[in-house]
This record gives structure tokens, C-alpha cells and sequence, in this order.
């Protein structure tokens, strides 16, 4: 049988409770049980010592009556019967009132009052998080170490791995394992065209210089024909003819192409 007087005989000064707190001084007893509507260990606010109970929890940002009966007490799973409360703050009141008629004032009080914490907690609540200050973020330690010993290891074995490619182009380069090659697709194809790129600019390289040489050598033929004017001229020995079979060169002109477009009018009569 359910006697309030023997559970808080069990639960007292003297007795044994998971939710008890002690404090030396001041001399006082608190109670951590979520169900104490004030947060006191003594008879008349223990939870449990209590067959009818009623308080007030707040469950993200909605304010719930709890009440419990000693009717349900066969029954702990369906013990506390749970209404929720309206935001409008005189409405709430009338709701415990209501809930809680016939019930002792004392307990009506006390809801009232947890309801009034409550509802002042959440305003304040809501006006440091529309404030935006500063955020304390918790720094991981171990996770910080164990990710910066991740990097370290990634990277020594990305060194390594191109030290190795590295190694096996210089050796493919040497001929060293002959014509058969068993190297992956993707990392062959990559160094071709790198190579192919390479050749691309040196044949660049190559066009350019064979260009400057040639303008070169267009250079010198012009100084000795030159040349050879000068000494006619201080002989004066030669004549008309014979300067005519000093053949000049003709200069290499590049001219661009000239492209026209003709357009013709079809006469469909």
C-alpha cells in the first residue's frame, strides 16, 4: 500500500536519496528531482513523497502542468498526466486554476509561482539570443590532435608518392625495364601529356630561331652585294653591262592574305 509517511522515512533527514544535496552552510538540503516545483528537500515538496503532486516544466520554450494522483500510482508509466499551458500569461493562470481546483492552495501557489520563473527565464532567454554577443565555442583537444596527426600523415605519404613516381619516370626515361611497362593508365596518360606539351614548345622554340637565322642570312647576301658595288665603283673599270650581271637577290616579303567575297543577285522574275 502507498503511504506517504513511510517514503519520507526512508527518503528524510536520516535516510538515503539519489536527488539530495547537502550543503554545510547554510545549513540546507536541496532536491535535483525534476519533478520539485521548488528545488527544496523537505516533506511538503518531495515529489516522491507525495502521492498528489503538481508542477510546472518547461519543454522547449512551452510550459507544461504536470500533476500526479495517488489513483494512477499502480501504474508508473501513466502517473503524470501532462497539460499544456498557454503563452498568454493570464490565460496559464487560469488553466492551473482550473486543473488544480480542488486541490490545496499551497500546491495552486507554488505552480503559480514556478510558472512566473519560468516565463521570466524565457524572456531573458530570448533577449540574449536576439542580442548576438559573443559565442564560447568548446575547443576539442583531442580532436584537434588526432586530425593535425591525420594531416601530418597524409602528407608524408603524398612525398612519398610522388618521390616514387618520380623515381619510376626517371627509370622509364632510362629504358631500365625495357619495353614492357605495367604502370596505371591515368598516371601514364598524365606524363604523356606532359611530354607532348613539352615537345609542343620546344618546336615553338625551334620555328622562332630558324626565322631569326634566316633573317640573318638575308642580312649578310645585302652587305656583300654592297660590297661588291663598292668595288666597281673604285675600279671603274666596268660598264653598264657588266653591272647588270651583279644579279641581286629579291628580299623574302611576307604579305598577308587578302580574302574577297563576291555577291551575286539572283533575278528570279
Amino acid at each position: 500500500m502507498h503511504n506517504d509517511e513511510t517514503i519520507w522515512a526512508c527518503l528524510g533527514e536520516n535516510g538515503f536519496c539519489s536527488f539530495k544535496v547537502r550543503w554545510k552552510e547554510p545549513k540546507q538540503d536541496f532536491c535535483r528531482n525534476p519533478y520539485n516545483v521548488n528545488g527544496l528537500c523537505n516533506k511538503m515538496s518531495c515529489p516522491l513523497a507525495n502521492s498528489q503532486y503538481a508542477t510546472i516544466i518547461e519543454e522547449e520554450g512551452i510550459n507544461y502542468l504536470y500533476m500526479k494522483t495517488v489513483e494512477r500510482a499502480h501504474s508508473p508509466k501513466n502517473l503524470w498526466e501532462r497539460v499544456k499551458l498557454s503563452r498568454n500569461f493570464l490565460q496559464a493562470l487560469e488553466q492551473i486554476s482550473k486543473h488544480l481546483e480542488f486541490w490545496p492552495d499551497r500546491v495552486i501557489n507554488r505552480c503559480k509561482q514556478r510558472l512566473t520563473k519560468m516565463r521570466q527565464m524565457l524572456i531573458r532567454m530570448r533577449k540574449l539570443s536576439l542580442k548576438g554577443g559573443t559565442k564560447l565555442v568548446p575547443i576539442k583537444k583531442k580532436t584537434e590532435k588526432r586530425e593535425a596527426t591525420r594531416e601530418l600523415k597524409a602528407e608524408s605519404a603524398a612525398k612519398v608518392d610522388l618521390a616514387i613516381e618520380r623515381e619510376l619516370l626517371e627509370r622509364l626515361k632510362q629504358g631500365t625495364y625495357g619495353d614492357i611497362y605495367n604502370f596505371p593508365k591515368k598516371n601514364f596518360d598524365s606524363v604523356m601529356e606532359k611530354e607532348d606539351e613539352e615537345q609542343e614548345l620546344q618546336d615553338e622554340d625551334e620555328s622562332d630561331m630558324e626565322f631569326v637565322e634566316d633573317l640573318g642570312e638575308d642580312d649578310e647576301e645585302w652587305e656583300d652585294i654592297d660590297n661588291k658595288v663598292e668595288e666597281v665603283e673604285v675600279e671603274g673599270d666596268l660598264g653598264m653591262n657588266d653591272l647588270e650581271e651583279v644579279s641581286l637577290p629579291a628580299r623574302k616579303k611576307r604579305r598577308g592574305k587578302v580574302e574577297v567575297e563576291y555577291e551575286h543577285e539572283i533575278d528570279t522574275r
